[in-house]
């Protein structure tokens, strides 16, 4: 052979051998309802390569975008059977690059997984903050920012180990659910501990662990009983991520003229999605802009961007076996695009649950969000999105339980005047309600470390209609301002760091403060486990008097369910006469405490001491 020749043939090999650097999803799943799979192929000029399957699998269609790197491979996976094919990229008659592609027989009735209800309570952490079960993974070769424990925003070390190490401990909490705030890998060179700007959606961070300890982690929920919800992002992506790095075209994200690699800071205006005066630019200001500078919002009016998040998603729920995803910054992404997005996930597994983070602060703005809301219904819009999270009744705990004397409309009457909006949701049962999470001051810190005004916060939460949220370290008294930075309210639980001086997962570790309110916390989640009228009962109750308020939780038909909760907000012994709640009694003639054991006769009247609340099982 020509001299000449053989240069050109070792550069033609040169530029083919290797091109293809990525396959989306990296593997599938026979047996889905919805059989099409569009393949995200990125690699170094590919657009002039054929795709070809083997076993006479056929491509239904090959797209090719504005980026010469990419191809999007749609194919049908109807007739496939479990195994391992062949996906080749010819370049006229030679075949250039061979991959293997799995498709993976499906966990048994996975299509019909049940998600997380009102008969869960999630406990809520943040993993780089829980517990380090791997000091090893603390920093990698291949990630920037390296762990620095001693930084309140840098990376601490906790891990997936250290979650799967504690798991006995949240269970006998009587915590039946785990929501994580992000694993997957966050390569931003500062503040990446939190999770929201991810690199790779496919990938967990290694300073967490791998794809399989994510599964393991579902695993070993699964053997006690307990439920995996994963965080997940669909609004934007992290600066780093390696497609933002290289776009497929300029419309996967919002790019704004003149910002700094397309950066413009959204408006946060949330209500731009229904206000029926809302101009366009702010609309767009609240859709199109980027939530911080490092988070690049993601063009869900794409479809080919929205079917890679629906494809995304069904790729964790089935490897990581999930019983729940949470999503993130929900009324920030186009309206449409998410809507089809939840649609197609659940249409997937109908007996699933996915909740949106609504942080918006009227009733009648929640409930527009939620499925089936006669509110969305107006303007002609159905989220499809079954859980919304209940704000609202957030933003009033630490107001109800500083206010010990009661005047008209503050106290307890708050709590009471919240539940009458309860008419504008469609399902109630599906409300996320809790004391505080990863982005508010602790509940503790709000309630000035009384653990007496905890006490009936927790009950309050625990007692009332939707599913209820604890976050980590709220059960032995943990404090945080929002004041003093995120870090502050995203602590190192105590023991979860070797070396650490108190080991606060264990009973001896703990203070007696800490055990109070450990020891109270655990009493309660479970009781409510095995209370039917507190997961899908109707709610009974009575306006307060002397900021003393009385509810009853009953299934209809069934009184030995029924549960009479008393909160007695004010400073004063209370005696409250029970005739007028014969409604609720229901000829009752004793009851039982949850937290004393105490056996109390339904006579005329029952006193209640100061600062606290009574969970009376009804016979």
């Amino acid at each position: 052979m020509k001299k000449w020749m053989i240069v050109l043939y070792l550069a033609f090999c040169n530029a083919v051998i290797g091109q293809i650097e990525r396959i989306e999803p990296p593997y599938w799943w026979t047996g889905m309802k919805h059989t099409k799979l569009e393949l995200l192929v990125y690699g170094k000029n590919i657009n002039n390569l054929e795709p070809v399957f083997s076993d006479d699998i056929k491509i239904k269609k090959v797209v090719k975008v504005e980026n010469p790197n990419y191809l999007f491979i749609t194919i049908d996976t109807k007739a496939i059977s479990p195994g391992t094919a062949t996906l080749s990229f010819k370049k006229g008659r030679r075949t250039v690059e061979s991959h293997p592609y799995q498709f993976k027989s499906r966990k048994e009735n996975s299509e019909n997984r049940k998600g997380f209800d009102s008969s869960d309570v999630i406990y809520l952490l943040m993993p780089d903050r829980f517990a380090n079960g791997d000091p090893s993974n603390d920093s990698t070769s291949n990630t920037i920012e390296k762990a620095d424990r001693s930084h309140k925003g840098g990376r601490h070390g906790g891990d997936i180990k250290g979650i799967i190490d504690h798991l006995d401990y949240i269970h006998n909490l009587g915590a039946t659910a785990i929501w994580s705030t992000p694993l997957t890998l966050d390569n931003e060179k500062v503040y990446s501990y939190h999770g929201y700007a991810s690199s790779d959606l496919y990938k967990i961070d290694p300073r967490y662990g791998t794809n399989q300890d994510f599964a393991k982690l579902s695993a070993e929920l699964h053997k006690r009983n307990m439920k995996h919800i994963m965080d997940f992002v669909p609004n934007h992506w992290g600066l780093s991520h390696w497609l933002i790095q290289d776009l497929p075209s300029d419309d996967w994200i919002h790019y704004w003229e003149g910002g700094e690699n397309g950066f413009k800071r959204s408006n946060y205006i949330q209500t731009t999605q229904f206000d029926p005066y809302a101009s366009k630019i702010d609309a767009k200001g609240n859709m199109d802009g980027w939530f911080d500078y490092t988070m690049p919002d993601m063009n869900e009016s794409n479809p080919m961007l929205i079917t890679y998040l629906v494809q995304n998603a069904i790729w964790w729920i089935e490897h990581g076996d999930l019983d729940g995803l949470r999503v993130d910054t929900y009324p920030y992404n186009d309206k449409q695009g998410i809507t089809d997005w939840v649609t197609r996930v659940m249409e997937e597994y109908p007996d699933f649950n996915i909740m949106g983070e609504i942080f918006m602060h009227d009733t009648a703005h929640i409930a527009y969000w939620q499925k089936d809301s006669k509110v969305g219904a107006i303007q002609g819009f159905n989220s499809n999105l079954p859980t919304v999270m209940d704000f609202p009744l957030h933003d009033i705990l630490s107001q109800v339980f500083n206010e010990d004397e009661q005047n008209w409309g503050n106290g307890v009457f708050r709590v009471y005047d919240h539940l009458t909006k309860d008419f504008l949701y469609p399902n109630i049962n599906n409300l996320l309600i809790k004391m505080g999470n990863h982005d508010v001051n602790r509940i503790n810190e709000e309630l000035n470390g009384d653990v007496d005004k905890y006490k009936l916060a927790l009950t309050l939460i625990l007692t009332l209609r939707g599913i209820p949220q604890i976050y980590y370290g709220d059960e032995i008294g943990m404090m945080g301002s929002k004041s003093e930075g995120d870090g502050d309210i995203r602590r190192d639980f105590p023991g979860g760091w070797p070396g650490d001086e108190q080991n606060a997962f264990t009973v001896h570790g703990r203070t007696a403060l800490q055990n109070e309110y450990f020891d109270f916390t655990k009493k309660l989640l479970n009781w409510r486990k095995g209370k039917r009228s507190i997961h899908f009962g109707k709610t009974l109750h009575y306006s307060p008097v002397d900021n003393v308020y009385v509810y009853f939780r009953y299934l209809p038909g069934q009184p030995k369910q029924t549960v009479m909760v008393v909160l007695n907000n004010s400073t004063k012994i209370q005696t409250i006469e029970l005739d007028r709640f014969s409604e609720g009694l229901l000829g009752s003639k004793t009851a039982r405490e949850v937290i004393s054991g105490k056996t109390y006769e339904i006579g005329k009247s029952l006193e209640i001491r100061a600062k606290s609340g009574l969970v009376l099982e009804l016979y």
